[in-house]
Order: structure tokens, then C-alpha cells, then sequence
């Protein structure tokens, strides 16, 4: 049974609809993450669920019951936001209390909790710590930990680490990771950040427009992404696009004529025929230097030297950008030809209408 359940779910704004139907089951103990670009519906989406946005139409149900009508606290969630929120002349006990003495609970009970959330996220020896005495990643576990003692069915992220530094970023992904694991709870996270996604999640939501492109484990998406929008988000560098046309196809091979790139003939079972517009994909990791059961010669334009891989930009004859990256410091300079080859089963293909072709 899943515990969060979302049936022909749409918001609109006056005349402008956010939300286009969406229909989402997120089983107990999930950790869920909403991805896509900025003006996607993603935090809509996350609001809707916590009871800050009304429902258009559609069905929001937890545990089975349909909670569209229940305010915010009724609903057994506790919601994270980007910013900290932290009331800056209280100590971290009452930040983390102040849940519990809205809710007028006995002085022994506030004390049990704050403190077995305080262990969780190591902020025992600052209690009695003001927000100002904090770092940045330490005041995001304080709003956490406010989170937290709510003991709540389902936890909601709105982009929380977006507001920090790229070293604490990395730090506090895995001390939420760790904090699932620990917890067994619910969470639903939204991020931009298609790393984060990819890093955290059971299950990625991808989301274009207020309608879902995918849903899938980060793999799933990464190896057999459904359209071009998923293989072109998932992945960084982002996937390379080489436009083509079909030449033939007889169900085993399809044969692609990629212009001044020359032939690919594409051992691939598809549905499509001669004469049709399609999409090769290739991710930059994919690449080697040399020569492939497909190559193409390619100039650098940029050289990107990063130590443990180097990123090379280029510009194919048909005008597409190209991406390669090859581990290490190999000897590749900017406007110096070069020859890149790649595997033919590592090719994804899309139709005209941009769907995967397997």
C-alpha cells in the first residue's frame, strides 16, 4: 500500500494551470526526489502536499486517506524550506521545542524528544547555542531537527541545501542520507540539482512543465531514459545530441545518416522506418580518445583540466555542441584535431517525436 498517493492531481493559477495531472504512488519509507528546471511545479507540487497550495482537482491521500480538505498540521508531515528559519534569540533546544510548546506538550516529553533529535543530527553539544554561534550546515540540522520531533508520517524538503556552500552540500547530502537510513521515514525531497537527485534518491520524480517525464531509480533513468528532456537533464556534462535521418531499417539494424559524420548502422530492434527525423545520444563519459566501432574527428574549442578528468568542448560540422570526458590529463589541446570513438551499444536513440527507441 503506499502511503502517499496523488490521483489526476492539477493546480492552476487563474488561467494558468502548474500542475497537468499528475499520478504518483511513494511507498513508506521512500526517499523520493522531485528534480527538473526551475518553473517545472516541483515546489508547487511539494506544497500541494503539505497543504499550503489548494488543490484544483484531484486526490492527495496519506495512508488511504484523502487529506485535500485537512490543514497543514493535520496531515502528519513536516515540511524543510530553503531558508533555515530559525528564531535568532532562541537557543537550539527551543528552535527544536518550539513545535512541541505550540502543541502544549508536558515539559518531560518536549525534553525526551528534543534531545533524541539532537543526538540524531549531532547538535547535543550546542543546545544551548544561539543560530548566530552556528555554521550554516548546523542551522539546516536545526531546521531539521524541528522536523524532526514532530515524529511526523512523511518529511517534505524544499530545496534545503541550496543555500550553502559547494563543500557543505556535499557534507549535509550524506548526513541526510544517513538520517533516512536512520529514521526509516518517508521523505520527499525537491532539488534543481540533478546530482543531489541522482546521489539521494530511491526514486526520481523528473517533472517538465507540471506533468512527469519520468519515474525511476537514478540508474533507470540514467541508462534507459524514456525521451530526450530525461536524457538531456540526467547526466552531467548533459548527454550529447548528434540530429540525424534514417537511411533504412529491417527491425535488426537501423542505418543513420549523420551528414558530414558519415553512417551509423545501429544494431537496434525499433519501430522506426526510412525517411524518418531521429536523435542519436551519446553521454561525454562514454567517449574515448581514439578510435571506436563509430568515430568522428572533432576540435577542441575549450580544454577543461580538472585533475582527475579533463572536459573537452567542441563544435560538430552540423553546428551541435560536442562533449567528451576522459579520465585523467590525456595530451589534448585546444584547436588541435582529434579523434573520438564510442561503442554502439552506448548509443540512445530517440524519433522524431523525441522518445526513446529501444
Amino acid at each position: 500500500m503506499s502511503q502517499l498517493s496523488l490521483k489526476h492531481l492539477e493546480k492552476s493559477f487563474n488561467e494558468a494551470r502548474i500542475i497537468k495531472g499528475i499520478d504518483l504512488e511513494v511507498a513508506e519509507g521512500e526517499f523520493v526526489v522531485f528534480v527538473g528546471p526551475s518553473g517545472c511545479g516541483k515546489s508547487t507540487l511539494l506544497r500541494m502536499i503539505a497543504g499550503l497550495e489548494d488543490v484544483t482537482q484531484g486526490d492527495i491521500s496519506i495512508d488511504g486517506k484523502v487529506v485535500n480538505e485537512l490543514p497543514p498540521v493535520q496531515r502528519g508531515i513536516a515540511m524543510v524550506f530553503q531558508s533555515y528559519a530559525l528564531y535568532p534569540h532562541m537557543t537550539v533546544y527551543e528552535n527544536i521545542a518550539f513545535p512541541l510548546r505550540v502543541e502544549k506538550l508536558p515539559q518531560a516529553e518536549v525534553d525526551k524528544r528534543v534531545h533524541a533529535a539532537a543526538k540524531v543530527l549531532q547538535l547535543e553539544p550546542r543546545l544551548q547555542h544561539r543560530p548566530g554561534q552556528l555554521s550554516g550546515g548546523q542551522r539546516q540540522r536545526v531546521a531539521i531537527g524541528r522536523a524532526i520531533v514532530r515524529q511526523p508520517k512523511i518529511f517534505l524538503f524544499d530545496e534545503p541545501l541550496s543555500n550553502l556552500d559547494a563543500a557543505l552540500r556535499s557534507e549535509m547530502r550524506i548526513e541526510l542520507m544517513e538520517l533516512h537510513k536512520r529514521l526509516g521515514s518517508t521523505m520527499i525531497y525537491v532539488t534543481h540539482d540533478q546530482v543531489e537527485a541522482m546521489t539521494m534518491a530511491d526514486k526520481i520524480v523528473v517533472l517538465d512543465a507540471g506533468t512527469i517525464s519520468q519515474v525511476g531509480s537514478p540508474l533507470d533513468l540514467y541508462h534507459r531514459p524514456d525521451n530526450l528532456f530525461v536524457a538531456g537533464f540526467i547526466g552531467s556534462p548533459k548527454m550529447n545530441f548528434i540530429n540525424g535521418s534514417v537511411q533504412s531499417a529491417d527491425g535488426s539494424t537501423a542505418v543513420i545518416d549523420l551528414g558530414a559524420l558519415g553512417t551509423l548502422n545501429l544494431p537496434r530492434q525499433s519501430r522506426i522506418g526510412a525517411g524518418q527525423s531521429v536523435t542519436v545520444g551519446i553521454r561525454p563519459e562514454h567517449l574515448k580518445l581514439g578510435q571506436g566501432e563509430f568515430t568522428l574527428k572533432v576540435t577542441p574549442r575549450i580544454v577543461e583540466h580538472l585533475g582527475i578528468h579533463t572536459v573537452l568542448y567542441s563544435d560538430l560540422p552540423a553546428g551541435e555542441n560536442f562533449i567528451g570526458l576522459f579520465e585523467g590529463d590525456p595530451k589534448v589541446e585546444e584547436g588541435t584535431p582529434v579523434e573520438i570513438g564510442f561503442s554502439l551499444g552506448q548509443v540512445h536513440l530517440f524519433d522524431q517525436a523525441g522518445m526513446a527507441v529501444y
